[in-house]
């Protein structure tokens, strides 16, 4: 062997090695991300939607998915390109009474996803161990915690947790699905032809895209894809960027699949049988041991628990990356789920519907996601800011357009609700 064979082999082994590590490093973030995609916010206007409309509105579900694909690639490819956060990002770059306002929104955002998932998580706690509300707010806090402190034992075993219980919910509605059976592949498919039917079914809408696009992940995916290595070769850097995109598809494909999911349990079980859905996911857990069996009831009171308690823990991780991309500022953890939680434990204390505050929280979600999408689209079109990972002029369109659209939406909606 030659000195120069003899040179060459250490170099191609170590780029060899690199690519490896950049391979295994990029997996993970979405499935992160994925979580809030199915939060006990989706299980409220999933389920409305499936019992009010039957198939009518699966298209909504499909675009919404499809957006969120799209909007978490470009945050997870902003984290990468840059090594920080987008809250960071529009900190450092956007004039400060625009920065301040994208701030106290995003703090907003946060509290609205709260709302959702100390509720829910209540619930599944109230179903599966007779705890009344309020105490099973209480104790939601207590257990997203536990979660949280993964995070000091580095990023993996946060995510491992999560994906863990991604996968119980999937599990879940997966034994719905085939238990309750009664589905239509033409009823799915005619679901799948863009179409509303007057406000009411406009205002699910909405509510179903606020979701599953949840602008607070926006935000923390890029924050979770910046702890990552730093990719020095061009090749480890395509290689990264093909990972995130397998991430992505992934994490947000399987989020969408239960979704869709629990959309057809939920048009199996009241709209196809006739049933009256009072809009209550204790009615729907009371349906499904009375329909098909203790076991399925069971199956969605577990999966309800673990997604209030998973996007429990993922929406305080979303306001400590908000508050010190923003202002600089960390504040202990403890303070931050006290104020965080407090409207949550209020409406739980007051007797509100915890369904019509599931709704009315995934609406607030869908007003914040031009805000966070704007700053997104604009800075991933920034040569200077992203380099080699810059937006094509096809990607910042698409982008746009979504800004557009979701905030003409929102803005109609809005009409819509203050008329009456």
């Amino acid at each position: 062997m030659t000195t120069a064979e003899m040179t060459t082999v250490p170099v191609e082994q170590r780029a060899h090695s690199e690519v490896k590590r950049t391979r295994r490093a990029f997996y993970g973030p979405a499935f992160v991300a994925a979580v809030a995609y199915v939060d006990p916010g989706n299980f409220a206007t999933n389920f409305q939607a499936g019992a009010k409309f039957g198939y009518l509105l699966v298209w909504v579900l499909v675009v919404a998915n499809a957006v969120a694909m799209f909007i978490q690639y470009l945050s997870s490819k902003i984290g990468l390109a840059t090594g920080t956060d987008l809250s960071t990002l529009c900190r450092r770059s956007l004039p400060r009474p625009v920065s301040r306002m994208l701030w106290v929104q995003a703090e907003l955002v946060v509290i609205a996803t709260d709302l959702a998932e100390f509720v829910g998580a209540a619930i599944g706690l109230n179903l599966l161990f007779g705890v009344r509300l309020f105490p099973a707010g209480v104790a939601t806090a207590v257990i997203s915690f536990a979660v949280l402190a993964l995070q000091r034992r580095g990023y993996r075993p946060f995510e491992v947790a999560i994906t863990f219980l991604l996968s119980l919910i999937g599990f879940g509605f997966l034994y719905q699905l085939f238990a309750l059976g009664g589905q239509s592949s033409a009823g799915i498919a005619a679901g799948l032809v863009p179409r509303l039917a007057g406000t009411e079914s406009l205002t699910l809408a909405v509510g179903i895209i606020g979701a599953t696009v949840m602008p607070h992940v926006i935000y923390l995916h890029s924050a979770i894809t910046a702890q990552r290595l730093s990719p020095r070769t061009p090749r480890a850097k395509r290689v990264a960027l093909r990972s995130l995109r397998i991430d992505c598809v992934s994490g947000l494909g399987l989020a969408g699949l239960i979704n869709l999911a629990m959309f057809c349990v939920a048009v199996a079980l009241f709209h196809r049988r006739g049933g009256d859905y009072s809009g209550s996911l204790q009615a729907a857990h009371h349906s499904l041991g009375q329909t098909v069996s203790g076991m399925a009831a069971l199956a969605f009171a577990v999966a309800l628990l673990a997604s209030g308690l998973s996007s429990s823990g993922v929406g305080t991780y979303a306001g400590q990356v908000v508050m010190q991309g923003f202002l600089r500022r960390r504040i202990p953890l403890l303070l931050r789920r006290g104020v965080t939680m407090t409207p949550a434990l209020i409406a739980l204390a007051a007797g509100f519907s915890p369904d019509s505050v599931l709704v009315i929280s995934q609406v607030v979600l869908s007003f914040g996601i031009p805000f966070a999408l704007v700053p997104l689209v604009m800075f991933t079109r920034s040569r200077e800011l992203m380099g080699d990972y810059v937006n094509r002029p096809l990607t910042t369109g698409i982008g746009a357009v979504l800004a557009f659209v979701l905030s003409g939406l929102n803005l109609y909606l809005l009409g819509q609700i203050l008329l009456g």
